[in-house]
């Protein structure tokens, strides 16, 4: 099979495996790791899962770039507030308002690193503020974020976008250790917000076993596998197409939890989500300058890759 079909195929299937995240995560809430607690011990199973290639490899950090460090781990730190999120608001709209991260990473290409932004690009800003404005406020309330867990996922993809910036423009580490960066950033943000929103967990010792069981699952296919097939999919394939590959998160992010977890959208939400998704795929579009020219959307790849 050609490399670029099966790539493709590997970022598809990352997509929709995404989307459907948030059942694991309430999954172990409701065994009693609720709150951050959970994402916690997700993110910190994954990272002693990928610390003894770490420790194996000659330098894995040595003479890497600091600011790509820092923003690997800071890309961590803004996928465990999406995580955490799911258990605060509706699935879908959680979702959704990570994805507006395509228009906050065009705004940092604009006014932080001054670039010149093709017409696709300022059309993805409006068709993101759009829907944004319509998904939130399409009840006549302010357009802002309702909930925890939409705050959660609002302030998440704002991060996601810096943080994606940092490791495309300085990250220079191999992709192993910077899953094992990424893991690590979000079990430190999980860890340091979890006595803020729940209280420490009292686990009956016949859980236990479940969540273990549970924990391992979620932290070896979403965080480890998942996410490696990702990186190694997607230096074989231009940004955009990687980009649009990963949409059907969204729509089987809203499927699942209606079929599951009973949550549905409003005809607002509805028209507003597909706003958002529509200025991420504009966000991705190949421009005649070529392909890729804007900050990426998804996970960034390390150079060395």
């Amino acid at each position: 099979m050609d490399k670029s079909v099966l790539a493709s195929a590997v970022v598809l299937i990352t997509g929709i495996v995404w989307g459907v995240y948030w059942a694991p995560v309430r999954g172990i809430a409701e065994l009693g790791l609720d709150g951050a607690w959970g994402t916690g011990a997700i993110t910190l199973a994954a990272a002693l899962l990928l610390l003894p290639f770490v420790l194996t490899g000659k330098g894995a950090f040595r003479g890497k770039d600091s600011v790509g460090i820092i923003s690997v781990g800071l890309g961590g730190a803004a996928f465990a507030l999406y995580s955490i999120g799911f258990l605060y608001g509706k699935v879908a709209l959680v979702v959704l308002l990570w994805f507006f991260s395509p228009v906050w990473s065009v705004l940092i290409a604009k006014y932080v690193l001054r670039m010149q932004l093709p017409r696709l690009r300022v059309l993805a800003i409006v068709a993101g503020l759009a829907g944004l404005f319509i998904m939130l406020g399409g009840d006549g309330g302010l357009p802002v974020p309702a909930n925890l867990g939409e705050w959660m996922a609002f302030c998440g993809g704002l991060i996601w976008a810096f943080a994606t910036v940092g490791m495309r423009l300085r990250s220079d580490l191999a992709p192993l250790p910077s899953a094992f960066l990424f893991a690590f950033g979000a079990t430190v943000i999980s860890f340091v917000s979890a006595p803020f929103l729940e209280p420490l967990p009292s686990v009956a010792g016949e859980d236990l076993l479940a969540i273990a069981v549970q924990v391992l699952f979620t932290a070896g296919s979403w965080w480890v596998l998942s996410i490696a097939a990702l990186m190694w999919a997607a230096v074989r394939l231009d940004p955009a197409r990687v980009g649009i590959l990963l949409m059907p998160e969204v729509v089987f992010a809203a499927v699942t939890a209606a079929m599951f977890a009973g949550e549905t959208l409003a005809i607002s939400e509805l028209i507003g989500g597909a706003l958002v998704v529509l200025s991420g795929v504009l966000e991705v579009w190949p421009t005649k300058r070529g392909t890729g020219d804007g900050p990426p959307r998804k996970m960034a790849q390390p150079r060395s890759a």
